[in-house]
């Protein structure tokens, strides 16, 4: 009877460490990583609940190796650097379009502002244009908040981004000087989920 019991005694010990310390559970957490050609590591904290659409759009071309060699082809001192373009040059993006997750265009839940490290939303005219291409804020730009999709933000590496305005550039057609002449192309992306607690 004596055996029995400390059996017990000894298999509920067990379960009790093994609750305490040998189970890990798994937490989501909404991470991508940027690996830049250079070696460059770029870390971006994804925010659903300001724009969930534009997190799950963001999500899907990374795990789909979209971004992967693609470049930042406009990269503005104190403004912004932006990529995604599949065509290299502003006017492309992938086969599908988003809706305009941003205050103005009736989707109040979005108040994550243009502050340096930011990552948003690029589109064209149309409020619902957003694809593939995204920028990071290089500085505070406060005439944004409201029109584009802010959706995360840079955690680790802002000093990668922000080296890319030391790099040669020549004049777009807006005037500024933002094309890079050598290529900041992105080696590979690729989703961080889930973490063990």
């Amino acid at each position: 009877m004596k055996l029995k019991r400390w059996v017990s005694s000894i298999a509920a010990l067990l379960l009790c460490a093994a609750l305490l310390s040998g189970c890990k559970q798994e937490e989501e957490r909404n991470m991508v990583q940027i690996e830049m050609e250079n070696g460059g590591i770029i870390v971006l904290e994804l925010y659903p609940e300001y724009a969930p659409k534009t997190v799950a759009n963001f999500k899907k071309l990374v795990n789909d190796g979209f971004y992967d060699g693609l470049t930042f082809h406009r990269i503005v001192d104190g403004f912004m650097a932006q990529g995604g373009d599949p065509q290299g040059d502003g006017t492309g993006g992938s086969n599908t379009t988003i809706k305009g997750e941003f205050a103005n265009n009736g989707f109040a839940q979005n108040t994550l502002k243009h502050t340096k490290g930011v990552i948003s939303m690029a589109r064209s005219a149309p409020m619902d244009s957003a694809s593939s291409q995204f920028f990071i804020m290089l500085g505070d730009v406060s005439s944004l908040d409201g029109d584009y999709a802010a959706f995360g933000k840079v955690i680790e590496g802002m000093d990668v981004v922000e080296a890319f305005q030391t790099l040669e550039r020549t004049a777009n057609a807006r005037g500024e000087i933002a094309i890079p002449v050598e290529p900041v192309v992105i080696k590979k992306a690729v989703v961080l989920d889930t973490v063990s607690n």
